[in-house]
């Protein structure tokens, strides 16, 4: 019994399925060629981008570095030779002239050497003299009178040498500037390699940064630079006035120097500066986003939209700027240029351009790195190229 109603229960199911199948694998088969449809549909469409019309526009390029303040003289205070300290006059922090006294070592042998001198070179002149009127009276003879004047002149030299000694125990300002800490106290002994204080003549400073070797040709003596530092709420402004005439060759890069007045004595010898330097202006550079240029292993290339197809051209790039990069052939002023969908792009493919508005002038730009390049690390510091 249970039999033939599970027998009956699966014919009824069959015989629904003959009617129903039919009718649904139609329906499956509409639906599968609608969206194969609408996906041809959609790929023969454009690709909808974004882009801008180039224009010319005025471009100053600025070198960004990384260099150290350092005084305009410097020097460390040192004795010439041994002694004990028995005077220090001057007082840490001050300001003191040229020539000025700073420390004194016991000198009292060299005293007492030149003071033995000074009597043999009177006993000596009183003997030349005496010689002098003997020879003249023909009583004496002249080799007599020559080893007496020798004798004299003997005298002279030795307190010459005294003297020199003797100011070998002063330690003088060797120009006017500000004396630092003193490392030593009255009564200490010290040796010429012994450090007494520094000395610094701060009313102009110098600074030292580097940039790239390729630049070397373009610096010129006399360009401004500006530069900042940390805790200064401005800008200060130099001039270069040196470079050394060698390229480094460990880091590839030219050490420059700039003068930089002091006025407002703010700034210190040592402290790390935030250098700009600016290399070239150009009044009619054309400039494209940074994100349009897409490196290659021998060129770079751009994507400009012509007879509504995407092309690829390829350029050569000059200073890259945060944003920005100079383009120095394969572009003219009216291209569109692509700035999106750039990863799926392709030669000839079908796009709307959406284009902004032409690139207005822009103020001067910081060369974090010249296009395609690395930054380097030179000798002052951190350059970009």
């Amino acid at each position: 019994m249970k039999f033939s109603v599970y027998a009956a229960a699966t014919i009824v199911v069959l015989g629904a399925a003959v009617f129903i199948v039919p009718k649904v694998i139609p329906d499956a088969k509409l639906v599968l060629v609608e969206g194969k449809a609408a996906a041809l549909k959609a790929a023969s469409a454009p690709l909808r981008v974004a882009a801008y019309t180039v224009a010319r526009a005025p471009f100053v390029e600025i070198i960004s570095s990384t260099g150290s303040l350092r005084a305009e003289e410097s020097v460390e205070l040192q004795a010439e030779i041994n002694g004990k300290v028995v005077a220090i006059n001057f007082t840490e922090g001050a300001h003191v002239q040229e020539g000025a006294l700073l420390v004194k070592l016991n000198d009292a042998d060299l005293r007492a050497t030149k003071e033995r001198a000074l009597q043999r070179r009177q006993l000596a002149t009183l003997r030349e003299r005496r010689l002098a009127q003997l020879v003249k009276d023909g009583v004496a003879r002249q080799e007599e009178y020559d080893i007496s004047l020798s004798e004299l002149q003997v005298q002279n030299a030795e307190i010459a040498l005294a003297d020199a000694q003797i100011a070998k125990t002063e330690i003088r300002a060797p120009f006017a500037g500000v004396v630092g800490l003193r490392y030593v106290s009255a009564g200490a002994f010290v040796t010429a390699a012994t450090r007494v204080a520094t000395l610094q003549r701060l009313e102009r400073l110098k600074i030292d940064f580097s940039i790239p070797e390729k630049y070397a040709t373009r610096i010129k003596i006399g360009s401004p630079i500006t530069f900042s530092i940390t805790g200064a709420d401005r800008k200060f402004v130099g001039q270069i006035y040196a470079f050394d005439p060698r390229i480094d060759s460990s880091t590839r890069s030219i050490l420059l120097r700039a003068i930089v007045p002091n006025i407002e004595d703010r700034l210190l010898p040592g402290t790390f500066a935030n250098v700009e330097f600016s290399i070239s202006q150009v009044d009619d550079a054309i400039l494209v986003p940074a994100v349009a240029v897409i490196p290659g292993l021998t060129e770079k290339n751009v994507f400009v939209v012509q007879d509504g197809k995407a092309l690829r051209r390829a350029v050569e790039t000059g200073t890259r700027t945060a944003s920005q990069v100079h383009i120095l052939t394969g572009l003219r002023p009216g291209d569109v240029v692509i700035t999106s969908g750039l990863q799926q792009m392709r030669e000839g493919l079908p796009v709307t351009a959406d284009t902004a508005p032409e690139l207005s002038p822009t103020p001067p730009q910081r060369n974090a790195r010249e296009a395609g390049a690395t930054s380097s690390v030179l000798i002052a510091g951190k350059v970009a190229g």
